[in-house]
C-alpha cells in the first residue's frame, strides 16, 4: 500500500475519531484536565493510534487540549478569568442573536423555537435535554440570518466545550432555564428585538453565576480532600 492510500484510510477514521472526542468532551465523558491516553482511546474506540493522534492535533489546534509537562496532551480547563470572559462574549454574541431573530426569524422557525422549548420542559435533566438545549440555541441562532455572526458562534462553541458537563443536570437550573427561554420567546413572538436581547443577556448570566458557583464547589473538594 502506498503512503497516499495509507492516508486516505486513516483521514476519515481520525476525523471519526475526532467526532468522537468532541462528543466526549461535550458530555463529560472527557473532563476538564484529563489526561488523553492516546493506548486507551484507540482501544476504546476501536482504531489505531495514528487516527487518534490525528485526532488530538485537531483538538489542540481548536484550543480543546493542551500539552502538560509530564502529561502529555490533557482537555484544557479553563481559570475563573477565561471562564468570565467566554460568557461575557457569550452574552454578547446569543443576545445580538436574539434581538436580530425577532426581525428576521420567520413564524416557521418561531413555532419550532416553542415546540423544542415545550420538548426541554418534559426532557428534564440528562443529555436529551443538552441535546434538545443546543437544538434550540442553534435554530435561535439560524433565525438571526447573519452569517458572520454565525461564524463568530461556531469558533465560541467549541470553548465552551472546555467548561464540561451541561449544567442541566441540575433539575433546578433546567427549570429555571425553560422558563428563561419562555422569557425570550415572548420578545420574540411580540418582535421586541431590545427586550429579547435583555432576556437571553439575563439567561446567559443566570448560566454563569451557576457555572462560577460550581467551579468554586469543585475547588472546595479539592482542597477538602
Amino acid at each position: 500500500m502506498t503512503v497516499t492510500d495509507d492516508q486516505t484510510q486513516t483521514r476519515p477514521q481520525g476525523n471519526s475519531a475526532y467526532m468522537q472526542l468532541l462528543d466526549d468532551i461535550r458530555n463529560g465523558v472527557l473532563d476538564p484536565g484529563e489526561r488523553l491516553r492516546e493506548t486507551e482511546l484507540a482501544e476504546r474506540l476501536g482504531v489505531s493510534r495514528t487516527p487518534i493522534r490525528e485526532a488530538i492535533r485537531q483538538l489542540e489546534a481548536d484550543g480543546l487540549v493542551a500539552h502538560v509537562p509530564r502529561l502529555g496532551a490533557t482537555v484544557r480547563s479553563l481559570d475563573y478569568a477565561e471562564v468570565m470572559e467566554l460568557y461575557e462574549m457569550r452574552a454578547v454574541l446569543e443576545g445580538t442573536s436574539a434581538r436580530l431573530a425577532a426581525r428576521a426569524a420567520s413564524e416557521v422557525e418561531l413555532e419550532e423555537l416553542s415546540k423544542l422549548n415545550d420538548q426541554l420542559a418534559r426532557a428534564g435533566t440528562g443529555a436529551e435535554a443538552t441535546r434538545i438545549n443546543r437544538i434550540f440555541h442553534a435554530t435561535l441562532l439560524d433565525a438571526a440570518k447573519n452569517r458572520f455572526l454565525a461564524k463568530s458562534m461556531l469558533s465560541l462553541q467549541k470553548a465552551l466545550l472546555i467548561l464540561g458537563r451541561s449544567q442541566l443536570a441540575d433539575s433546578e437550573r433546567a427549570e429555571e432555564a425553560v422558563e428563561e427561554h419562555r422569557r425570550i420567546m415572548d420578545a420574540l413572538l411580540v418582535r421586541d428585538g431590545a427586550t429579547a436581547e435583555a432576556q437571553m443577556r439575563a439567561h446567559i448570566q443566570a448560566a454563569q453565576r451557576m457555572r462560577i458557583r460550581s467551579l468554586q464547589e469543585r475547588d472546595r473538594g479539592l482542597e477538602d480532600s
